[in-house]
């Protein structure tokens, strides 16, 4: 637990996330990414020089089998407000559109009933659980499917809607993730989107793993080329030898 909330102060400060006094959103879609974020931004918030505060937010999507009753009851424990925000996405999506690719439309619903929920609570700052392993695989899909050299920045202003979105994870590998999710015994939401596990990012996720069988650097040497090249808003001003995720 220390060495990884270590990772995340290393991010927030090597890119500036976090404003002294500022609240900050949690999305929490009830993955383990989410729930590792807001357990790591948990324990680093109570030394942290900023003084942040946290609110952990929920966008439910109307799926059938989805119950965030526990994640409810863990941001309580936490002493962190939680917001549930329900929709019907789900329906929209799959019932009534019949999406062949609905992931672009799902995410663009999601994002704007997040960002109004934020409005209401007059947040204009959100951290996502994307992390180590999310940026390769970005990086990659950007390469081999729109041909561009590009992936998601860790700190995002959005001007349509004056929000800023922070990536704190991306010092720390999925694995490490899985890793205290399973010791910590996160409430972790099974996923019951149709389309889970059936999307390009899997098909990247799988060719990245069959890769690293025979060249077992390669995430490591992409991460830093993301950091050295650098990729808008990647760099920082100074890069120091980094602990790596657990591989």
């Amino acid at each position: 637990m220390q060495r990884l909330v270590g990772l995340v102060r290393r991010c927030i400060d090597d890119y500036k996330m976090i404003a002294p006094g500022e609240t900050v959103a949690v999305g929490v879609s009830g993955g383990k990414d989410s729930l590792a974020l807001l357990t790591l931004l948990n324990a680093l918030r109570k030394y942290h020089p900023t003084n942040f505060k946290l609110e952990a937010f929920t966008v439910d999507m109307g799926l059938s089998g989805m119950d965030f009753s526990p994640v409810a009851d863990y941001c309580e424990t936490l002493g962190v407000p939680y917001h549930l925000i329900h929709t019907e996405i789900g329906k929209i999506v799959f019932d009534y559109r019949k999406e062949k690719n609905p992931c672009s439309m799902c995410a663009k619903m999601r994002r704007g009933a997040l960002h109004d929920a934020m409005a209401n609570a007059g947040i204009s700052k959100i951290a996502l659980g994307h992390h180590y392993d999310d940026a390769v695989e970005t990086f990659l899909m950007e390469l081999l499917f729109e041909g561009r050299i590009g992936c998601f920045e860790p700190v995002t202003y959005l001007d349509r809607t004056g929000v800023t979105q922070i990536r704190p994870l991306l010092y720390i590998g999925e694995k490490s993730i899985e890793h205290l999710a399973a010791r910590e015994k996160l409430p972790v939401v099974h996923n019951t989107c149709p389309a889970d596990k059936h999307t390009k990012r899997q098909e990247v996720k799988e060719l990245l793993a069959s890769l690293l069988a025979q060249y077992p650097d390669l995430k490591t040497k992409l991460f830093g080329a993301m950091q050295r090249f650098p990729l808008p808003q990647w760099g920082v001003e100074e890069l120091r030898r980094r602990p790596l995720p657990e591989e």
